[in-house]
């Protein structure tokens, strides 16, 4: 007996279609996943569009950070940062830059809209960028790390003098439009100011090298605080052009080439498709929570909600939201440059001003707690660094209304105690009572209504006004009232 082996059965249309489709469907998505890493010019005709207009903090680098991932993984041609900023924290801005240099997309940095500034660490995020451009009326420069260089240098030299720089860390110009290259360093006096000065001249340098960028006038910017025009920047080849808006910038970037992740690529912006990106939810919760004077507010209900809690034990309203409320501020103050010592002096002065209401001190424990709030409050975050600082007007009206909280308690106590006594031994003293019988040594006595024993060294008739002038236990020592 012989079995033929059964011939195969040949695809029907259905199912040579469906092997088609999955094919197809396969290499498009390995086309996308190589676009996202190398697209050539004109395969993606989208411009990711991030919007800093604020001082550089925790919030700000969340939401550049995430944006530049988002742009690269939706396969947009390049990020454009429009930045105006005054500085801000070195943290936040390291990590903007990290992503800046990790970004498998061109990164443009864009100084707008004209009259805008990339003072400090704006200065550090420009020469990060894979391009740099400033719209007319813009500056950068200034950035000596703040807490060395918050004072304006002296001019030595004689030469050019610096302008005016902004308090904040940037908005000064140089005369004539050159670099301040002949203003005079701040003069370091320690070895940790020297340390900061110097890492931060490397980092700058380094990023300008990377890009090819003016690396001295870099190091002026640090050293010396120096600062820039748009028109100055673009001649001392410290940006790459000057564009009025954001479709001037697009159409001067079309065919420009740039190096990504070490290869060079041809930009195609001509025409393309502009996506701008806002801040979401968790970006505005985090500026929120991470302001200064928020975390502040939130750290004092914190310390007030348990300290009512513990008082009042079974409130539980006021433990939770306090507890809620503290550890919110302590993350902020984690993000924040806090100076813990100021912490501490606020912890101080809030138990100081409590314990006024429960220990007679007389206003010491009250005044004490005052000022070790308002000198906690002040010192508790580097109000010199751009944008971040606590109210001074917050601080006087918390310090205030705490002064008139012991103020109060100190009122009181002195009026409680000019006032008579009304309850104990004390009160019956000199107290006038009535005999209620006739006695020569002890007998009854009717004091506040009541019927007391009493006992006199004078004989006493009924109905006679007394007056006490000794208690022992129960009994009265009592004489007649007319003797005084």
């Amino acid at each position: 007996m012989r079995y033929d082996a059964p011939m195969a059965a040949s695809p029907s249309p259905a199912s040579r279609f469906a092997i088609l489709a999955l094919a197809a469907s396969a290499a498009l998505g390995v086309a996308r996943m190589l676009d996202a890493q190398d697209a050539p010019a004109g395969a993606a005709r989208t411009a990711t569009v991030l919007r800093v207009a604020d001082a550089i903090g925790p919030a700000t680098g969340d939401y550049v950070v995430r944006g530049i991932e988002r742009a690269a993984l939706g396969g947009s041609t390049l990020v454009v940062l429009e930045l105006d900023t005054p500085g801000g924290l070195d943290t936040a801005m390291r990590d903007i830059i990290q992503a800046i240099l990790a970004s498998p997309i061109p990164v443009v940095v864009f100084v707008a809209p004209q009259g805008a500034r990339a003072a400090s660490a704006g200065t550090y995020i420009l020469y990060a960028s894979h391009v740099a451009a400033m719209a007319p009326a813009t500056n950068l420069g200034a950035a000596t790390p703040i807490q060395i260089g918050g004072a304006e240098p002296e001019d030595r030299g004689g030469g050019a003098a610096q302008g005016a720089a902004d308090d904040a860390g940037g908005g000064g110009e140089a005369r004539d439009g050159a670099p301040p290259a002949t203003t005079a360093a701040p003069e370091l006096s320690t070895a940790s100011e020297r340390k900061a000065v110097n890492d931060a001249v490397a980092y700058i340098r380094s990023l300008a090298e990377q890009r090819g960028r003016n690396a001295d006038w870099a190091e002026s910017a640090v050293r010396s605080a120096a600062s820039l025009s748009a028109r100055a920047a673009l001649d001392e080849h410290v940006i790459d052009l000057i564009a009025s808006d954001l479709d001037d910038l697009l159409a001067q970037l079309d065919g420009r080439t740039v190096k990504v992740a070490g290869a060079e690529r041809v930009l195609a912006t001509a025409g393309i498709a502009v996506k701008s990106v806002e801040p979401d939810w968790r970006t505005r919760l985090l500026a929120v929570v991470s302001n200064p004077t928020v975390a502040y507010i939130l750290m004092l209900i914190g310390i007030y909600g348990l300290i009512f809690e513990g008082y009042n034990p079974g409130a539980v309203l006021p433990g939770v939201v306090g507890g809620i409320s503290l550890l919110l501020a302590l993350w902020a103050f984690q993000v924040l440059p806090v100076n813990y010592a100021g912490l501490a002096l606020i912890a101080l002065g809030v138990m100081l001003m409590i314990g006024e209401f429960f220990v007679p001190s007389f206003g010491s424990l009250g005044i004490g707690g005052i000022v070790a709030f308002v000198f906690g409050s002040v010192i508790l975050i580097d109000a010199d660094t751009p944008g971040f600082g606590v109210s001074r007007p917050l601080i006087g009206t918390i310090a205030a209304a705490g002064g008139a909280a012991v103020l109060g308690v100190i009122w009181l106590a002195l009026r409680a105690r000019r006032m008579p006594v009304v309850t104990g031994v004390e009160e019956m003293l000199r107290v006038e009572v009535t005999a209620l019988e006739d006695f020569a040594a002890e007998g009854a006595v009717r004091a506040h209504g009541e019927r007391w024993h009493a006992r006199t060294r004078t004989p006493v008739h009924k109905g006679q006004r007394l007056r006490v002038m000794n208690v022992e236990g129960l009994v009265l020592d009592v004489e007649p009232h007319d003797q005084h």
